[in-house]
């Protein structure tokens, strides 16, 4: 489990928590490039101006200054740490995309930063993995498809509990709202956002006093929210309920086609992880057509851990408009509900597969031979810094589960023999530091799941 960090909401973690931290990142760039993706990263800081062009969470973002700053500092170069990476990726479009190939597929792993009260699940220091999709004036709608499924892919490969990623889309929600005669389609689409926190009654008030809904209109918006498919079924659903309201609206037979094509496929090529979810509303403005939640089934109580959606405009620049569609996978969520859980371990604390001991301090320049030796085939190995018992060698490479122990002693000769001794077995056979290998499993560290995942 992973430690209290000493500074609340900045986690930092032990060797061999930090080696399955890492096996979660490598996971997530190994399949975010073999699906096309390309690597940037941007700058930790922005202007503070540019970080609160959405004035949603002023109180949550942090500002930066030298110690010794000019008070007469121009506020639009005043700096603060980027809270998502969604904002600087947009920058980034428009000052490079003279230099971008479009549509851009680009996956970013990097720090963010919030105010948050921290909690399990919420830190204010965090990693976050993102991918999106930008085009030059528009976007084809199938990327929203492949999205969807690259994450499935991706997430697939982690060691933690089945998911579900939950899709909707706005159009379809807001074509239905507007049909039933609700003009201020965001303050419905905020209310029902809050359906599984605070429930169907207090969502249906709120619907009233907020959105302006009759009674009527609010059952209805509630009904909709209530459709979850895992194939295209819902379409026929909605339908059917569009019928007994009386509502049409082109927006929503646009939102029902294009939220069809992504569940039909994702049916097709990842039965079970997608689920079509008409309660899922995503509170942020700019997000235009398909959105995405994902949970972990019997871990709901964490929230989503990747998230995401469509969005129109992404970015401008005055003159040309920038549409994406993209998701955003919280790493630092997933990593601390497998620490705490137990999902996975590290099969040792060190990368280190081979300790080399030494018989005699004098000795220490050709165990760094051998170590040399065997580096240069890819085996990760440590020299002892001094002549101990043997025993108090081996107990060091023990606690660190360092697999196999290094020998070296001199025949009648004076001439170097090599012993390599497998510490959990106790088996020691002679080896030549030019030709041994470990057992692949012993070569790197392995993350061990946990049974039944």
């Amino acid at each position: 489990m992973a430690r209290k960090a000493s500074l609340s909401g900045f986690p930092e973690y032990l060797p061999a928590e930090r080696l399955v931290e890492n096996h979660v990142l490598d996971t997530l760039r190994e399949t975010f490039e073999l699906h096309g993706f390309s690597p940037i990263e941007t700058r930790s800081v922005e202007t503070i101006e540019q970080l609160l062009r959405k004035g949603e969470i002023d109180k949550e973002v942090y500002a930066i200054s030298r110690l010794q700053e000019d008070d007469s500092a121009k506020a639009k170069e005043k700096l603060a740490l980027h809270f998502d990476l969604t904002v600087p990726f947009a920058r980034y479009v428009v000052e490079n995309a003279g230099y971008l190939n479009f549509p851009f597929s680009r996956y970013q792993i990097q720090k963010v930063w919030r105010g948050e009260r921290p909690q399990e699940g919420r830190a204010r220091e965090f990693t976050q993995a993102d991918i999106d999709v930008v085009g030059d004036g528009e976007l084809p709608f199938r990327y929203d498809v492949t999205l969807a499924l690259v994450v499935v892919d991706a997430l697939s490969k982690l060691p933690i509990p089945d998911f579900k990623l939950r899709v909707n889309n706005r159009k379809l929600a807001e074509g239905f709202y507007l049909g039933l005669g609700l003009t201020d389609t965001a303050a419905v689409l905020r209310s029902i956002d809050k359906l599984e926190k605070i429930g169907a009654e207090r969502v249906a008030e709120e619907l009233q006093s907020e959105a302006g809904a009759s009674a009527e209109a609010a059952s209805a918006a509630l009904e909709l929210a209530q459709i979850r498919t895992e194939d295209a079924s819902f379409v026929e659903q909605v339908r059917e309920l569009a019928a007994k309201y009386s509502v049409e609206h082109e927006l929503l037979d646009q939102g029902l086609a294009e939220l069809a094509e992504v569940i039909e496929e994702a049916a097709r090529r990842a039965p079970g992880k997608v689920l079509a979810d008409l309660s899922i509303a995503r509170g942020l403005d700019y997000y235009t057509g398909t959105v995405y939640e994902t949970v972990l089934v019997g871990h709901e109580s964490l929230g989503s851990i990747c998230s995401g959606g469509r969005y129109e405009s992404l970015a401008s620049n005055g003159k040309k408009t920038y549409p994406g569609v993209g998701l955003s996978i919280g790493v630092t969520r997933v990593v601390a509900r497998i620490l705490s859980q137990g999902f996975a371990q590290a099969s040792r604390k060190v990368p280190s597969a081979v300790f080399v001991a030494l018989t005699n301090d004098e000795g220490w320049s050709a165990a760094n031979d051998v170590a040399d030796a065997l580096r240069a085939r890819g085996i990760a190995c440590e020299v002892s810094a001094n002549a101990a018992k043997f025993g108090k060698q081996i107990k060091y490479a023990e606690k660190r589960g360092i697999p196999f122990v290094w020998f070296i002693s001199s025949d009648e000769s004076g001439a170097p023999v090599h012993e390599v001794k497998d510490i959990r077995s106790g088996e020691q056979v002679p080896a030549d530091p030019n030709s041994w290998m470990p057992p692949a499993e012993d070569l790197h560290v392995q993350i061990v799941r946990a049974e039944g995942l």
